[in-house]
């Protein structure tokens, strides 16, 4: 949902950038790891040791890079399934890396167990939704459904972790049972919508 209202407007935004890497002969691929990189290394180094905001702040500048190598892309007519495969790979790279470093600091020095499992189940929906369609698409169904996508839950973690750096009591809280309840819904919708297609070829 977030994704469709945003991507043309940073599209149109990035598009000058993506030209002149693109003439300086720079690879889609290249931002594409380049952001993986930066922001996994970024959540990382962060916010393991509570630098929740600047971390943040670093974090949302990487993730640009994947809009702006998808643009670069379609610039440049290089569209492909490879392509594809390793944005995809590398989301979920830097998804995981950006909770598990969160994870990191509420079972560690930031002392909130409850909160460590609530980052758990954040971290494990980040990885089912999007294998969820994966999954049905490779056995002949779709699973485009689900409340949750990648962009609305590293849009609402990302504002919620920045803002808790900030000094915002309860927010982090808060947006971490949003986004662990919230993923779980998206992954049953899934798992729901592939079952009623079979079910359907069935009769």
């Amino acid at each position: 949902m977030l994704a469709r209202y945003a991507k043309a407007f940073f599209n149109r935004l990035l598009t000058p950038i993506a030209r002149l890497l693109l003439k300086l002969g720079v690879s889609p691929d290249v931002i594409t790891v380049i952001g993986t990189v930066g922001v996994s290394a970024a959540a990382l180094a962060f916010y393991p040791r509570g630098k929740f905001f600047v971390g943040t702040v670093v974090i949302t500048l990487f993730v640009f890079s994947d809009t702006l190598d998808g643009t670069m892309a379609r610039l440049a007519g290089r569209s492909s399934a490879w392509g594809a495969f390793l944005d995809s790979t590398m989301d979920r790279i830097a998804d995981i890396c950006v909770f598990a470093a969160v994870l990191w600091w509420f079972a560690g020095r930031g002392d909130e167990p409850v909160l460590a499992g609530v980052v758990v189940a954040c971290l494990v929906g980040s990885a089912v939704v999007p294998y969820a369609k994966a999954r049905a698409e490779s056995v002949g169904y779709t699973a485009n459904v689900g409340l949750f996508e990648r962009s609305e839950r590293l849009v609402i973690a990302l504002a919620a972790i920045g803002l808790d750096g900030l000094g915002v009591p309860y927010i982090l809280a808060v947006a971490l049972w949003v986004v662990a309840i919230a993923s779980a819904v998206t992954a049953a919708q899934r798992i729901w919508t592939v079952r009623s297609q079979v079910r359907a070829a069935e009769v």
